[in-house]
Parts: structure tokens; sequence; C-alpha cells
């Protein structure tokens, strides 16, 4: 393809996985595949903007910065979360305006701000004083949002101890030390804590938000833009819109003024149902007790937690194996262990299973698989990552 971009296949109707996996003749490889619906990406765009009309999403490109992925969020008008200098490149590469981005990234390396100062990519996050002089030496045209801390008491991964001031005492003490060396202050942000399960904790982030607000206005700013973060479930639509009832009527309470742009930070809410994990069993061993009598069957993927199950440990998820056996309903379970390919004892996926008895070159798929999986997997041992097929419906 010009571009350089994966092919992307096209389907009607519903995404036939175990065709696709016939078809792959994934028996015959030692590599795991993804299966990566773009159609489940538009549809989360969709539903977020029929259920959170003012909010402007900006992709957490973290979360998996898979370019074909950015491609799609791009031209449909999403806006974007970078953390460094290499994923504003990426956004950039795609035709995106520098105002649909926001460096999210409270402490940014010197040369990471220079590459926002010359690509003019101007609001940008702070929350602490050293990051306040740094900005006034080497990107003082820059627009200030403060971040302040305002933790959910559940989330899945917590962000407070890294980032955030106090949104009582250090935010109006930023502000303070911005006006005095004459920067510009636009806003405020807050991240509740990524896969967040306290959802009253937005609103209460919000009321934080509007004193921040007032402040600032004291001062003189213009604050225009509030960034209410992410935490948004990437697999759970009735929570997420439970979470759209919540954030809009906060909202509309607390910022009534059409003028302020509000943003947010999803990233799991766009690819975590994306992605399915296609797993081959390449051994299999059987763990008996003192009788004799099998206790448990563990199972060795070509896939573990140095590659897509990273996510088991660096981002607390739980992953569900399914197989592809026919008519295994009736077929009895056995308790089971699955292993990653690695020579590590830590490279452990799951346990305390209950699957039908499978063999070598048996296959298993795990759904959810799109949120902090490839970017942080590597080929450790000298185990290839997945590689990922692309499919798209012809209309959704």
């Amino acid at each position: 393809m010009s571009s350089g971009l994966p092919e992307i296949k096209y389907y009607e109707h519903e995404l036939n996985v175990r065709q696709i996996i016939e078809d792959s003749k994934l028996q015959d490889l030692d590599q795991a595949l993804n299966i990566c619906d773009l159609s489940s990406v538009e549809r989360k765009y969709q539903l977020w903007k029929k259920l959170l009309p003012r909010i402007k999403p900006c992709y957490a490109v973290k979360c998996n910065d898979d370019p074909v992925i950015v491609k799609l969020l791009a031209e449909l008008g999403a806006g974007f979360d970078c953390a460094s200098k290499n994923e504003v490149k990426l956004a950039l590469g795609f035709d995106v305006a520098p105002e649909r981005i926001i460096f999210a990234n409270p402490c940014r390396p010197v040369s990471h701000l220079e590459y926002a100062k010359e690509h003019r990519v101007a609001n940008g996050t702070v929350d602490n004083e050293f990051e306040v002089y740094k900005l006034h030496k080497h990107y003082p045209e820059s627009n200030l949002i403060v971040r302040f801390k305002s933790e959910a008491k559940e989330a899945q991964c917590p962000l407070g101890d890294k980032f955030g001031c106090d949104a009582d005492a250090d935010a109006t003490a930023l502000m303070l030390l911005a006006k005095s060396l004459d920067l510009t202050v636009t806003g405020t942000s807050f991240h509740v804590g990524s896969g967040c399960s306290e959802l009253e904790a937005y609103d209460r982030a919000i009321k934080k938000a509007k004193n921040i607000f007032k402040f600032g206005e004291l001062l003189g700013y213009d604050m225009n833009l509030l960034d209410i973060g992410g935490g948004f479930p990437g697999s759970d639509d009735e929570k997420f819109e439970k979470i759209a009832d919540i954030v809009n009527a906060s909202v509309e309470k607390q910022f009534p003024d059409e003028r302020v742009q509000i943003i947010a930070e999803p990233g799991r809410y766009f690819v975590a149902a994306a992605f399915t994990l296609i797993c081959k069993i390449h051994a299999k061993r059987e763990v008996r007790n003192e009788a004799g009598k099998l206790d448990t069957v563990m199972y060795y993927l070509n896939d573990g937690v140095y590659g897509s199950f990273n996510c088991i440990l660096y981002d607390h998820q739980v992953v569900t194996p399914q197989h592809y056996l026919d008519e295994s309903e009736n077929l009895p379970t056995f308790k089971s262990l699955i292993w990653g390919p690695s020579c590590d004892a830590l490279d452990k996926i799951s346990e305390d299973l209950r699957l039908p008895n499978l063999n070598r070159g048996d296959l298993l798929g795990f759904p959810n698989m799109g949120a902090y999986t490839m970017p942080i997997a590597s080929p450790f041992n000298g185990f290839e990552v997945p590689k990922t097929l692309y499919f798209r419906a012809i209309q959704i």
C-alpha cells in the first residue's frame, strides 16, 4: 500500500473469527495473532458522540499506538492525548492539526518541548513549579493546563502518586507563579485513574476544577479548557453510559458556559474490545497428586506476559480464554493453568481455570486485548510478538 500501512479486509454483517482462524492456518504457525475489528473503534466513537456530545475525545495514544488505529481516529475527528515527541509526531503524520493535540505529560524532556514548540502544539499539562520554570525557559508561548490530583477510590491503575498537584493549595500557587513569569494558563485537568470503578469520582473532580477556574479568572486568565482525563471502560457500555450521565450533569451544573471547551483522554475505551488475541497451545503437561489422580492440566501458549499479556502485570487485567472446540458443551472440564512461552516462571497467564481437555495445536482466544498490550510487548527470550490482521465492516 502507498501509505505503508497494512491491508484492511472488509466484511459484511458480522466478523467471523472462526473463518479468520481457518484462513490464517494458525495451527501451522508459531506466532500468535491479533484480530483487530476497526468497526468496533468506529462504533465506540459514535457512542461517545451520542452520550457525551459536549466532550471532545482526545485518544490516549499510549494505550495502543498502532498507526492504523491512530489514522482511523484522526479521520473520525478525534483529538489526541500525547505524552512524548514520538506520539505527537505520529498524530501530526496523519494531518492532525496541532490544536487537536494535548501534550498531557506534566514532566516533559526539553527536546520534546522544543519539538512541540516547533510544531505549534501549545496545549500541555503542568503540575509542579520546576516544570513551570522549564516552560518559561523553553516554551513560554505554550498554554499551561494545571493538572490537579483527584483520584477515584477504586481504579485499575491509580495515577495520583506520580502526577497531579493539590487542588486547593498547589494549583493556586502554580497559577500565581505562572502569572509572575508572564505565562499563559488556559485551563485545568485531572485524571481519576485508568479503569475507574468509582463513578462519582468524576463529579468530585469537576467541582474542584470549577474552583480552580474561578481563581484563574481572578488572576485575569481566560480559562477556556477543561480536561476530564480518562478512566472510561473499554468493554462495558452500560458502565460507560452511567459515567456519561454523571459527567453530563456535573458539567451542566459547574460549566454551563458553552465557550469552555471540554475534552477527555479515553484510551482503553476505544481499543480494548477491538482486539481479539488468538494463541496456539504448543505444549501440555499433566500434574497428578500423590494418589496418581489428575489434579491440574498446564498449557503453554505462544504468547505470554512479556508479550501481549503484559497487561496482567502492568494493567492489572484479568484475561478470559475461549476455546474453539466444536460440541464442547457436554465435555468434562479440568482445573487448568496457562503459561506463556518463555523460560521465566513469572510468565503465568491464568490459573484456577476450568477448561476441557485440550491438545497441542488447539487454539485459545482472548477478547478485549486492545489496551496496554502491544505497545509494551517485547520479543523476550526470542519469542515473536503477535502479528495483527485488520478488518472493517462495509457498513456499521
